[in-house]
């Protein structure tokens, strides 16, 4: 469902007694957190207990479970994930009474008022770009309020209210979310088409970010990747709009570089190089501690579906990851390679969304055959009816390995199966995808475990 935003957006402390419609979400469920703990009255309702629910009912937010329309109860404002129907009974509720109906950039943007904002952008990594930063601002001092796409497993939450003025959210593109945003600062990590079926063709979706870069302070700054054309023309455009630009990357003119973060990550992978460094351009233009920055960059664990490890039995670890695009699977098995040691990575992945598989299921099939064996689910629908002539066998079938070391498995429960089938002591399983095979790892630990 699509809400419009108001043309006037107000602070929360403006908006009454808020209910969100899908506060199980990781978007929802982080400004309600926000909310809730500056003392505002909220409410929300989901279809699904999440794993977002129980802090959240921790902070005495009542979260039902089911829409229904007296679940709105007193409420002015109503904020609504995009998943929702339009004959969602509580949104038919509000309605009705002609509350306030916000989408989930608006009530980002209410809570965002009065603070500096710190956006993270990008097609790439901006969930863990933006848990390096809140991890690395933490560690200095600055004690952000913090709404991200994942839990951060420093503090176990994906959103805080912190007491300082910077606040540190995730922007995103994919519903155009990122241009309700006016942030002092922002970090685009990387351009890449993406999300066609929202913006129809690259030029417009790279003008999307070329727009949001329009929406920084001018007194703020940009900081971005100098290793891709596409992130060093938004620079450019930035310099020639007269704002201060940071870059960082391994190009020689970069201003930032690996070298100066000397310290070592304990996430794999050169993305997450590249997301620190990003995180300690921002930090430091900020004029925080360089040193303490670096601290915090270095103690920071990782976030929940970002190469999550997710046990270990056998001898077999299973990783989880919500990477859904070809650039993010060669880039998470590239993080598998560089831990595996001897053994094999063995991958399956979930493509996500019938119009991102339709365009991108061979280039996705392609990077799959950085894994020396892999399983193909069916296509996780999300917000999209089903195609018969798009399921996971069209990625399947572009892997570039042999017959027998590609599998397609459509259900859960047998990729689950065939993973543990496959899987041998000293071997890496990666679960790969935005949508439910997030379950699919503690079954392989379980099927593992009974051998």
């Amino acid at each position: 469902m699509r809400v419009p935003v108001p043309e006037h957006l107000l602070p929360a402390e403006d908006l009454g007694r808020v209910h969100f419609v899908g506060i199980g979400g990781a978007g929802l469920s982080g400004i309600a957190r926000i909310m809730a703990a500056r003392g505002l009255p909220v409410t929300g309702s989901d279809n699904e207990d999440t794993p977002f629910l129980p802090a959240l009912r921790e902070l005495g937010v009542p979260c039902h479970l089911g829409y229904a329309a007296e679940h709105v109860g007193e409420a002015d404002t109503v904020v609504v994930t995009t998943a929702a129907r339009e004959d969602n009974p509580e949104v038919l509720e509000a309605r009705r009474r002609g509350l306030r109906l916000l989408p989930r950039s608006a009530g980002l943007a209410a809570v965002m008022a009065g603070g500096r904002v710190l956006a993270v952008a990008g097609t790439h990594g901006k969930t863990s770009a933006a848990s390096l930063l809140a991890a690395a601002l933490l560690h200095a001092g600055a004690d952000p309020t913090y709404a991200i796409g994942g839990v951060l497993s420093s503090t176990g939450r994906n959103a805080d209210a912190g007491s300082g003025d910077l606040f540190v959210a995730e922007a995103d593109e994919s519903d155009g979310a990122f241009l309700v945003y006016s942030p002092y600062a922002a970090i685009v990590t990387n351009v890449e088409a993406d999300h066609l079926d929202q913006w129809g063709t690259e030029e417009a979706y790279r003008a999307a970010f070329t727009e949001f870069v329009g929406r920084i302070h001018p007194e703020g700054l940009l900081v971005t990747w100098a290793d891709s054309e596409a992130t060093r023309a938004l620079a450019a455009t930035a310099r020639d709009a007269g704002l201060r630009v940071v870059t960082y990357g391994r190009s020689s003119a970069a201003d930032v570089t690996p070298a100066d973060l000397g310290v070592e990550l304990r996430v794999p992978g050169e993305h997450n190089v590249m997301n620190a460094l990003g995180a300690l351009a921002l930090g430091t233009a900020l004029g925080l501690d360089r040193a303490a920055l670096a601290a915090g960059l270095a103690s920071y664990s990782g976030t929940a579906r970002r190469m999550e490890l997710k046990g270990t039995a056998a001898g077999v670890r299973v990783y989880d990851s919500y990477a859904h695009h070809p650039t993010e699977i060669a880039g998470d098995l590239e993080a598998a390679r560089s831990i595996v040691g001897d053994g094999r990575v063995i991958a399956a992945f979930q493509p996500h969304l019938v119009s991102r598989t339709r365009i991108f299921g061979a280039e996705m099939g392609r990077a799959l055959g950085d894994a020396d064996e892999v399983v193909v689910l069916d296509v996780y629908l999300a917000r999209e009816e089903a195609d018969p002539a798009v399921t996971g066998a069209l990625v399947a079938d572009a892997v570039p390995l042999p017959a027998g070391r590609v599998a397609f498995v459509p259900g859960l429960d047998a990729a689950a199966t065939e993973l543990a089938g496959r899987a041998a002591e000293g071997d890496l399983v990666i679960t790969l995808g935005a949508g439910t095979v997030t379950s699919v790892g503690p079954q392989v630990l379980e099927l593992l475990g009974a051998r």
